[in-house]
């Protein structure tokens, strides 16, 4: 059954410091109820991102955001509201994006990835007319997406990793 204009329920995590922007698409029904970004246990997110940059799995939400800032990731997603049905991307239907621009104007974030191919096509039709920035689109972290394993997530997902290693 379809969400009559669900709207997103919590705002992206943020500071002038933030280098990289990550995009979802809309949050699932386990995320909008834990009220933020990748709650369902399933969603490899967390320990994808936490393996790529070489940190402990954060659990909390409050650990979640420390992460991402610490290592200068602005977390957020592309659409604010929608008709969805459950937490399925390709239920979206009359997605209206968030306002991006903002973010950006007051950052340094100079590069935008897309956390799956829904994110990264919606992304592509609402907001890059408006940033001018090309986003790359990673394979989804979702539990959804059987095909990659947790292994070749990270291996894709290095991309975001912008510490230099230093010999």
């Amino acid at each position: 059954m379809y969400e009559k204009n669900a709207v997103h329920p919590f705002p992206p995590v943020f500071d002038g410091d933030c280098e990289i922007l990550i995009l979802g698409s809309f949050p699932s029904v386990k995320s909008r109820e834990e009220g933020f970004f990748y709650g369902h246990p399933q969603n490899r997110f967390w320990r994808v991102t936490a393996a790529v940059l070489c940190e402990d799995v954060p659990s909390s939400p409050e650990e979640k955001k420390a992460f991402l800032l610490r290592n200068h990731i602005s977390l957020w997603d592309v659409v604010a509201v929608c008709r969805i049905e459950g937490s399925a991307d390709s239920t979206i239907k009359n997605a209206v994006p968030n306002d991006i621009v903002p973010l950006i104007k007051n950052s340094k974030i100079s590069k935008i990835f897309t956390n799956g191919q829904k994110a990264h096509a919606l992304y592509k039709k609402y907001i890059q007319p408006k940033t001018g920035i090309d986003a790359v689109a990673l394979p989804s972290t979702s539990p959804a997406n059987a095909s990659w394993s947790t292994e070749k997530l990270i291996s894709a997902w290095k991309a975001i990793n912008t510490k230099e290693i230093s010999i």
